[in-house]
């Protein structure tokens, strides 16, 4: 197959998300298929060339970008969806049959290239538009949870507009409601990027106006003390597969930018060994109530394709709390999926297929219904009526 492998994005995990479009490429090569590294810069521009295809290109601090792709997709009847660059005389095609998009966080995983994808009517890997959308929002994950009775820690939300008008109204609610410490969160950004947490009130302000320098919205929650930060991974459509669980170290008081991706080579990219413990150091019982907790989420959601739900375990009362859901995963995960037996080629097939059986029963349903309304439709109460 032609797939067009999707990284970059213009957000504030751009960086990760090369790391992963490169991972992706390589495993799909190695597949034998013909892949398209299309790069989309921070600035939202969207490139696509060959020489894309491993990060080393992007290392370079004199980086040169060709191949810049001219928004006039179209689609050809098989459902195969046409790239170009260049102008009119030195124009390039490029046939794509199936979209992986590799994006991290807004404008990639939050379900807007996605719909996209549906507009141009070609199978892409991953979750669909609502249940991305849903998921890259961490107010409304928790209010998911709250309505299918979850567990999950108390919280309050709040945005630009409510924090502008009624400052002090949020503040008094938080401090009645919540029990410090607490966290303050960008409701729809991921990688701990803006996310404070926050021991007093002679804090919490501060905070929220950071958060609030990354998101309009923002998710105020409890902490949950003596923590174990857990993950299970989940790969399927209808009825998705689980991981082992992975339990993951940290240096300060939470999962810091740095502990998932710089400190020894990154947690969330597999590297940084001392801090990653597979299987979570959990008993069999709680270990099992967590996977199937997952999956109940994932099927609940709709979820599809590959997906990693995030959990809080309180160690001192031997509590779970479900947290975020990661709807493509830093590297897809690899790391942890190999650790349960699955290996990146067999990662990677999966998700085509996956993909390309999704599209397939969507393409099952009736898209037209005849009507008689143009018909009876009246010009003269519609004001349709020509004007001389």
């Amino acid at each position: 197959m032609n797939i067009a492998v999707f990284f970059g994005g213009r957000n504030t995990e751009h960086d990760v998300s090369i790391i992963t479009g490169e991972l992706v490429i390589s495993g799909l090569k190695g597949l034998g298929h013909t892949v398209y590294p299309v790069y989309i810069s921070k600035e939202g521009k969207w490139y696509i060339s060959e020489k894309m295809d491993n990060v080393e290109f992007f290392k370079n601090p004199n980086l040169k970008l060709e191949g810049e792709v001219n928004l006039n997709l179209s689609q050809n009847l098989n459902g195969s969806v046409v790239l170009k660059t260049g102008g009119l005389f030195n124009s390039k095609q490029y046939v794509i049959d199936l979209a992986f998009p590799a994006l991290h966080g807004k404008n990639g995983e939050d379900g807007t290239i996605q719909g996209l994808f549906e507009l141009l009517n070609i199978p892409y890997v991953g979750c669909d538009v609502v249940s991305s959308a849903i998921s890259m929002d961490k107010a409304l994950t928790k209010l998911f949870y709250q309505r299918f009775n979850f567990p999950t820690t108390k919280f309050v939300t709040l945005d630009t507009n409510i924090w502008e008008k009624e400052k002090d109204l949020v503040l008094k609610d938080i401090k009645t409601n919540l029990t410090w410490p607490v966290f303050v969160k960008p409701a729809r950004l991921g990688s701990s990027i803006g996310m404070t947490k926050v021991k007093s009130e002679d804090d919490l302000e501060f905070a929220i106006e950071v958060a609030l320098h990354y998101d309009t919205k923002v998710l105020v929650e409890e902490s949950v003390e003596d923590l174990m930060d857990i993950t299970v991974a989940l790969i399927g459509n209808e009825e998705p597969t689980y991981s082992l669980i992975q339990e993951s170290a940290y240096s300060k008081d939470f999962f810091s930018y740095e502990d998932k991706y710089l400190n020894e080579g990154g947690a969330q990219l597999g590297n940084a060994e001392k801090s990653i413990v597979i299987p979570a150091r959990l008993d069999e019982k709680t270990t099992k109530e967590i996977q199937e907790m997952a999956k109940e989420i994932y099927k609940l959601l709709g979820l599809s394709g590959i997906a990693r739900v995030d959990f809080l375990y309180s160690k001192t009362y031997k509590k779970f709390y479900a947290n975020e859901v990661n709807t493509m995963p830093g590297t897809i995960y690899h790391h942890l999926w190999k650790k349960s037996g699955v290996e990146l080629p067999e990662l990677l097939k999966t998700l085509v297929d996956l993909a390309i059986s999704k599209k397939q029963k969507e393409n099952k349903l009736t898209f037209t219904f005849e009507s008689a309304i143009l018909k009876k439709a009246n010009s003269n109460k519609l004001q349709l009526k020509g004007q001389n």
